[in-house]
């Protein structure tokens, strides 16, 4: 027997189930912003407390680096960044067509001749699905070059933890983050502990945890390998992989969002310009790449992709 309460729930969750896309979105943002209003008064009553001003003293929220760390951030990580940037946006867009697309306009198969031959006929899929994939190898390549690289330039001092005391640091960021009173920023030099985890999670873990689940779900995972299959179940692969896409969804809205209120033109001159100056080059190359991007998610629909396609398969109905 159902009891009021229980009505209630089941009528508040129906009501939520027939609101749209937009306006459940429109909701949780509200709840979000509700939720950080209360996290940052709480959190300004901590910082207020001797303990935690202690604490913050002693780790004022960025760990030293190694003596031989590089400081700077070379030209070769700013095109990293855009290229990476770039092929990330339309990853997302294409994963979120063939996630929610019932009825593809076209589909593809790939030319089973040249270098690469199967012994069975290809597998036809959509086109959408065939924009993905092939965003998700140039973003590996493009992945695998800057591993390459950030390791042989030293730049991964940077990046990767060096000292335990990185997580206390982290702690004492987070706080002076949600206090609104913004740690020491001087990214030119060193990241600050919050800053150093989030991109080692980034880069060593939910990109690798991108990868294997796609290719877990993609045709070239061998379909014979039962043992293998077992111990690493389709299932599990796409339990995962949603939710790395929305981890790099919150990445980059949080991460553009404290790049333009932490300092603007200095943090986008690091990121664009490879300079250490307050101007407006970063700004301008910035802006510049934010044009590319608008082109490219507006020319990545069918009616353009088909000609691209037809070059490597063929493209059907």
């Amino acid at each position: 027997m159902s009891t009021p309460k229980s009505k209630q729930a089941a009528g508040i969750l129906e009501r939520w189930n027939g609101l749209g896309l937009w306006a459940k979105i429109g909701v949780s943002a509200v709840g979000l912003i509700v939720l950080l209003g209360v996290a940052v008064l709480v959190v300004r009553w901590l910082t207020s407390l001797t303990a935690i001003q202690g604490f913050m003293t002693t780790y004022p929220g960025a760990s030293e680096l190694p003596a031989n760390a590089p400081v700077g951030l070379p030209a070769w990580l700013g095109w990293q960044h855009f290229i990476n940037t770039f092929l990330i946006l339309l990853i997302i867009r294409s994963g979120w067509q063939v996630r929610t697309t019932k009825r593809p306009a076209a589909h593809w198969i790939r030319n089973n001749k040249g270098l690469i031959k199967t012994p069975g006929n290809p597998t036809k899929i959509s086109l959408d699905l065939w924009f993905h994939l092939t965003l998700d190898a140039l973003w590996v390549l493009n992945g695998a070059i800057f591993i390459v690289v950030l390791f042989f330039t030293g730049q991964w001092m940077r990046i990767v933890p060096t000292s335990w005391d990185v997580f206390p640091n982290a702690i004492s960021a987070g706080l002076q983050y949600l206090s609104l009173d913004w740690p020491t920023d001087d990214g030119w030099v060193n990241y600050n502990g919050l800053q150093l985890l989030t991109y080692f999670i980034t880069v060593f873990i939910a990109a690798p945890l991108a990868i294997i689940t796609g290719l877990r779900m993609s045709g070239a995972w061998p379909k014979n390998a039962t043992t293998l299959n077992k111990i690493y179940p389709i299932q599990a692969a796409r339990a995962l992989h949603f939710p790395v896409m929305l981890y790099f969804v919150g990445f980059i809205v949080i991460h553009v969002t404290l790049v333009l209120a932490t300092g603007a033109l200095r943090n986008l001159n690091h990121m664009y310009a490879s300079s250490n100056e307050v101007n407006w080059w970063g700004f301008g190359i910035f802006a510049a790449s934010l044009v590319v991007m608008a082109a490219a998610w507006f020319l990545a629909q069918p009616l353009f992709l088909r000609p691209v396609a037809s070059l490597m398969g063929k493209v059907t109905k």
